[in-house]
């Protein structure tokens, strides 16, 4: 997912029928506010893919599963429980029979199927659909090839029966599932285009939205929940603002629990507070493909070898220097990237693309967001190719939202981005980039790559991480990324006060788990409460089930 910052429309209000306790509310008290930076949401989840939408859909839908609090594993959400062939290839789901919508509306199967082939359409070009590649027929379905629903392996055996057909075993299945992409769509809303004006959605999840507008979303528990007994905060306020100065204060004050981005942390006067930990992310750099001489690797790594790569990692302050596209990953096969400068190199290159000494090179144009960050790194590569070759470099610098918003369509040479992973595997990282992804802006096409990444889907345990350790060597070798840094998760939350909060290598933390701590424990008694317990990447090797 898209690590977000960055509008909505004036204040609407919901009132729901048959749902909702009205109670005494206030910051600490029934009430539970996490603030994060200005960011535009799509409230829709089969277009959604920032991570701030991710973390909002753990409260106002649900899955067939969703994630664990501590491992983010699978575990039961709408299915109850679910069996799975001998031969790993077919997944029978069974629905709770009390899994509600907020307004009463049962949540079937038929939901669930309906709901997934409208992500699998072409013409909507959801993000995350290329992850149900994997599902009988559903590649052909997206990419037009094949345009009858019923190709695809998605069956509904009764209201509260799902089948799913694969193409092959799949050990990442469950996984992709918890994913927000995959919830179930109310059928009002299945077809409806723009849902940015809507006062609230119709969602299955712990919390409805009752409020919401530029600055804020509120939401309360939603009683017709399955589980709703185990959700023990009655309301959620989401602020969204850019004065850290402000929203540490808050924080002090106890009127925000939770700052999820974009913060002072000089501010912050309890330190025990402040939660780094690593994150299953990675900054990077990368080149649009499309047009030549870009779509030449040779052109790309020659780029690359210019680069001072030891100072643009080493200045990444606060983060992890990275040469790989994947986080650090337990049993995962070593991969390597372009560590240090190589003029020789470089100029050997692109004397055998046919670009001796940079001759016959065009402008080249780096995309970025704004941010004095970006500029100097942009500024740093365009001296450094201007030094080198004499090529004429510009940076176009765009507010975060335009940036993100035009990426697909933007004329660029290069652009920067940080992914965090959508589940902790290397697939995440992978599959993005194959030729049929709708989020391969940058248009890059591999045959080998794309064969690696499509064997690995039907292999499991360490087979399938070296063959993505393959097609990530092929990325790095192209130089079609340039890996800059691994980043941390950086939030600001008393965990002496909230319990159900952990810390965890995607940064999501469903809602539904969050309480108040029953009390303080007193200053300076030893003990950790359970929920400080850090959990990073669980060291264990790939699942072989």
């Amino acid at each position: 997912m898209l690590l977000l910052a960055g509008g909505l429309a004036a204040a609407q209000t919901v009132t729901p029928k048959n749902n909702g306790k009205e109670g005494a509310t206030g910051p600490g008290n029934n009430e539970f506010v996490v603030s994060y930076l200005p960011t535009k949401l799509e409230l829709n989840p089969i277009k959604a893919y920032s991570s701030t939408e991710a973390q909002l859909f753990t409260a106002i839908y649900e899955g067939l599963v969703t994630y664990d609090p501590v491992t983010l594993k699978p575990v039961p959400g709408v299915a109850s429980y679910w069996e799975v062939s001998p031969d790993g290839k077919q997944y029978r789901f069974y629905l709770r029979d009390n899994a509600r919508y907020w307004n009463g509306d049962p949540v079937t199967a038929s939901d669930f199927r309906n709901s997934w082939l409208e992500l699998l359409k072409p013409e909507n070009r959801s993000p995350y659909s290329f992850l149900f590649d994997l599902i009988v027929g559903a590649e052909n379905y997206r990419k037009g090839i094949n345009k009858d629903p019923e190709s695809v392996g998605i069956h509904v055996l009764s209201p509260s029966v799902l089948e799913v057909n694969l193409v092959e075993p799949a050990s990442q299945f469950l996984d992709i599932l918890c994913h927000h992409s995959f919830v179930p769509i109310h059928p009002s809303l299945l077809h409806f285009s723009d849902w940015s004006k809507l006062p609230s959605v119709i969602g299955n999840g712990p919390y409805y939205i009752t409020k919401r507008s530029d600055s804020e979303i509120d939401l309360a528990k939603n009683d017709l929940y399955w589980g709703s007994d185990s959700v023990k905060i009655p309301r959620i306020k989401i602020v969204f603002t850019d004065d850290v100065q402000a929203e540490a204060d808050d924080f002090n004050k106890n009127k925000i629990q939770w700052v999820a981005g974009g913060i002072s942390l000089d501010q912050i006067t309890n330190r025990d507070a402040i939660v780094i930990n690593p994150l299953f992310a990675t900054t990077y750099f990368y080149f649009k493909a499309v047009q030549t001489p870009w779509s030449d690797g040779r052109v790309r790594k020659a780029l690359t070898l210019l680069l001072p790569l030891e100072q643009l990692r080493s200045e990444q302050y606060q983060f992890i220097p990275a040469t790989t596209l994947v986080p650090p990953i337990p049993y995962y096969p070593e991969v390597k990237g372009i560590t240090k400068s190589n003029k020789d190199e470089a100029l050997k290159l692109l004397s055998d693309a046919g670009y001796p000494d940079g001759k016959g090179l065009p402008p080249l144009t780096i995309h970025i967001p704004d941010g004095t960050d970006n500029t100097r790194i942009a500024e740093i590569m365009a001296k450094a190719w201007h030094d080198a070759l004499g090529i004429e470099v510009k940076t176009d610098s765009q507010p975060y939202q335009s940036y993100v918003d035009n990426l697909a369509t933007a004329d660029y040479t290069l652009a920067t981005l940080t992914w965090i992973g959508d589940f902790a595997d290397p697939l995440t990282f992978m599959q993005m980039w194959t030729s049929g992804s709708n989020l391969n802006d940058a248009h890059f096409e591999n045959a080998s790559f794309d064969s690696l990444v499509r064997q690995s889907l039907g292999k499991t345990g360490r087979e399938r991480y070296l063959l993505l350790s393959e097609a990530e060597q092929i990325l790095l070798d192209t130089a079609e990324v340039i890996p800059l840094s691994h980043s941390p998760a950086i939030n600001v939350i008393d965990l002496n006060q909230i319990d159900g909060w952990y810390p965890n290598p995607l940064d999501i933390h469903p809602f539904k788990y969050l309480e108040f701590a029953a009390k303080k424990p007193l200053k300076g008694v030893a003990g950790l409460p359970p929920a400080r317990r850090a959990t990073v990447i669980a060291d264990r090797g790939p699942a072989d089930d």
